[in-house]
């Protein structure tokens, strides 16, 4: 379910951190200017974690996950991504024979607003994909569309995602259902470290109201990050709220609840 929670947040917060970062000396080289492809710098990074968590939920069911992601950012503000992990989630989910769909590939695509000193809006589309062979469980999709929308402030953000695809991550007929967060990643004079912190709305958005409290649930994080020598390390506690009728897997354990993840992130 499965935004690379990682993935935006690292990206995010590395380029938070440099933006944050004190002035170069005078006899310092400059920075090296990223490659450019059709007038667009290509930028992306990778990241190694403890477990992948999205929205509150672990994504490896605990395990370790590999991540990467690739930018292309125009100077008037458009951009496209394409994001990659591992994941188990959905093949702990099932019973009814083997499910292979150990990946999830993530593309979006929008258009960042800079429309005032430290103010950005931001609006787009992503698309969830998890291919894989769902053979023995017919008539099931897990990718997902989602518009979204947001507005950031300095250190501070707020976004709305609301699912335009017929399908909510294997939920079927559930367009409409939404999720909103704010995030914070507060920086520590110029230390490096950065406070980070979240909360988050799940909704779901079906004719049957017993399967909408079933899924829906809020999400909580708090934790710590540092920047050294170009490598972001992050530390974070989270807690999602969910129930085990919706959220235990195969395997008797809930993807939700307490968890402690960290990261390590590298920009190139």
């Amino acid at each position: 379910m499965r935004r690379l929670f990682i993935v935006p947040l690292a990206a995010a917060l590395t380029a938070h951190l440099l933006a944050q970062s004190p002035a170069v000396p005078a006899a310092a080289p400059a920075p090296p200017t990223p490659p450019t492809l059709l007038g667009f710098a290509v930028t992306g990074y990778t990241t190694l974690g403890s477990q992948y968590i999205f929205r509150g939920l672990t994504q490896t069911d605990g395990k370790p996950t590999v991540q990467a992601e690739l930018d292309l950012v125009h100077p008037s503000g458009f951009y496209v991504s394409a994001a990659l992990s591992n994941i188990t989630w959905i093949s702990d989910s099932f019973s009814s024979g083997p499910v292979s769909a150990g990946v999830e590939v993530d593309l979006f695509g929008g258009y960042k607003w800079g429309f005032a000193k430290d103010w950005t809006l931001d609006v787009g589309l992503y698309r969830y994909l998890y291919p894989g062979d769902y053979k023995a469980v017919p008539g099931y999709t897990p990718n997902t569309t989602e518009a979204y929308l947001g507005l950031s402030y300095s250190w501070a953000s707020l976004k709305y995602s609301r699912v335009v695809s017929d399908g909510n991550f294997g939920v079927a007929k559930a367009s409409g259902s939404s999720y909103i967060d704010l995030s914070l990643a507060f920086p520590l004079g110029e230390s490096g470290w950065t406070i980070l912190a979240h909360g988050g709305k799940t909704t779901y958005n079906t004719s049957d109201a017993a399967v909408n409290s079933l899924f829906d649930y809020t999400d909580y994080k708090l934790g710590i990050a540092k920047e050294i020598k170009g490598y972001t390390f992050a530390l974070a506690g989270t807690n999602a709220d969910t129930k085990d009728a919706g959220y235990k897997n195969l395997l008797g354990r809930n993807i939700g609840k307490d968890r402690v993840t960290l990261t390590i992130a590298k920009t190139f």
